[in-house]
Order: structure tokens, then sequence, then C-alpha cells
């Protein structure tokens, strides 16, 4: 028998069945879902997602009590105490591939019975706060700033592969940036997504940049970098620099905050990305040694967020 059950502020139907099948949802000989090896009671509500596993150790290092931490690939967590707080830090590596595998798997450790393989019939909501890295496509926007994302552009594709991607799209800004930029016919239709507004409030302020940033599925090419091999659009990142909706600029590059957004709306969670801008792409600088700019921007949104209502 299958039932349809709403279970987020979308009204997104998701299939109800008796059983999730072993094929469907891998869990670990002692538990532990498959790729993160986590078990439910070891990860916290509120969850800070880096790229590089070095950085869960260095904002580890910030909390109060360290009471888990394991490892599987670049799959590192560590779960402590930071004024008071429960937190969880989780390392996913790069690219929004991996975010598809990560934030399913949290969501399948607080919403789904791992034993009985059946959806629980009350939703948990995760707070999922990207710390990264960035490349700035704007020259006011200048490198050591930290960006807050208003809102994401995937250009990777992801969500176009989920039931619901038009309910928590905005629909319009992908329109106009398609026809602004004469989108290619071979590129992944690019999806664009809001963050949560309470988190957003939380950790924006006059330390802060409102942005809005775009998820490129590569490093190279799809950020219009050019070593060996031309691009497809050798204007591309001109047309993003000079794209305005509705007052909206796109500041940014990144690699995974599209698809955090984009699951984290689907599946109910508030999600919301900041980053520390380490180059930038139009006045052609670096910020060479970043590291304790980072640890400063660490510092800051764990402040903020250690004021999240519980």
């Amino acid at each position: 028998m299958f039932s349809l059950k709403k279970n987020n502020s979308f009204g997104i139907s998701q299939i109800e069945t008796a059983m999730i099948k072993a094929s469907e949802l891998i869990v670990n000989p002692d538990g532990s879902i498959f790729h993160l090896h986590l078990k439910p009671e070891q990860i916290a509500d509120t969850i800070f997602l880096v790229g590089d596993p070095g950085r869960v150790d260095m904002i580890a290092s910030l909390f109060d009590e360290v009471e888990f931490e394991i490892q599987n690939r670049e799959f590192k967590t560590v779960t402590g105490q930071f004024n008071g707080k429960r937190l969880s830090v989780v390392a996913t590596g790069i690219g929004t591939d991996n975010i598809d595998i990560v934030v399913n798997e949290l969501d399948a450790l607080v919403n789904i019975d791992l034993e009985k393989r059946q959806l629980k019939t009350e939703h948990r909501q995760l707070n999922l706060i990207r710390i990264g890295t960035s490349g700035s496509l704007q020259a006011d926007v200048p490198v050591g700033s930290y960006v807050v994302s208003k809102k994401s552009i995937g250009f990777d594709g992801l969500l176009n592969f989920y039931k619901g991607r038009n309910a928590v799209s905005d629909l319009a800004f992908e329109q106009a940036f398609m026809q602004y930029t004469q989108w290619g016919d071979l590129l992944a239709k690019p999806y664009v997504v809001d963050c949560s507004d309470e988190l957003f409030k939380l950790v924006h302020s006059n330390k802060t940049v409102q942005g809005i940033n775009i998820s490129a599925p590569g490093f190279y090419g799809p950020q219009g970098r050019v070593l060996r091999i031309g691009l497809a659009d050798s204007d591309i990142n001109e047309k993003i620099e000079r794209f305005d909706f509705a007052g909206q600029k796109i500041t940014n590059y990144e690699m995974e905050s599209s698809a955090i957004y984009g699951l984290s709306k689907l599946l109910g969670h508030r999600a919301l990305t900041v980053c520390l801008i380490i180059a930038n792409r139009v006045n052609k600088n670096a910020l060479e040694n970043y590291y304790p700019k980072m640890e400063e921007l660490v510092k800051y949104v764990l402040e903020r967020m250690s004021n999240l209502p519980a």
C-alpha cells in the first residue's frame, strides 16, 4: 500500500511505503548510514558543512567539548558543544554530487527509522550552514569579504532530477538569467533557490555582504577558467557580472550551495551559505594566506548561530 504524506511547508508529497528497500537506503552492519557512517544520535540539529576535512578540525577546536568524531573517505564529522549548544560539523568534499549524498543521508538519519526502513511520523528540521571559500564576480566585493548568499544558482543540474524542483525555485529569476546569458542548449538548466530567511537574519550583519552565488560543477571551465581547453562561451563571466534582476546582482562562484539550498527546501530543512572571498575574478587578485580570515569567519558564524532559539 502507498500513501501520500505532506511533510514540509511547500506541500510536496512524498510516497510513504511500508519499507524502503535495501538497495535504496543502504545501512552499514553497525547500523550507521552508508557514506557518512553516522547513527541518528550522533548528529545535532544544527550542522556546519565544509568542503575541507581539515576545516572540521579547525571548527571542532573551538568547541567547548567534543563528544563524537568519525571519518569515512572525505566525509568527516565531529559533534560537540559550543556556548551550551550542541553542534555538528561535517566535511562534504567538493561538489554538488557530494552534497546530494550528505544532505540526503543527514535527512535520512533524522526522518527515517533506519531499522524499520520507514518514514518517521514526526518531521525533524535541521539547520544546515555551509562555511566555504569563494571567488568574487563583482569588483566591489573584494577579497577578504564575507558573503551571505540570499540565493544560490545551480549550474550543476542536480535539482532537476527531483520532483518538486519548480515549487522551490525562483522561476522568474531563472528565465531572466537564461535569456540574458543566451544559455546553451547543451548545458544543464540552471535552478535558483532562496536561503532560509530565519538563518539569513541571524547571520547577516554589517560585517557581511548580502549576495547571490553560483554553484558551478567544476573549478576550471564551469567557472570560466582557461588552461589548455577553450570555453564554449568565452564571455560567460562578463555576462554574469553585468546581469541584474530587479536590482539583484550575482556576487560569487562556489561549488556546493545550490544543492544544499534546493535539497533542504524539498526536505523541509533550513539552509544558509557564508563564504570567504579568496579571489576576485574581476580585479584578478587573490588572498594568498586566507586561513586567519577563515578562522575569523568561523568564529563569527559560531557566535551568531549560538543565538539560534532552541
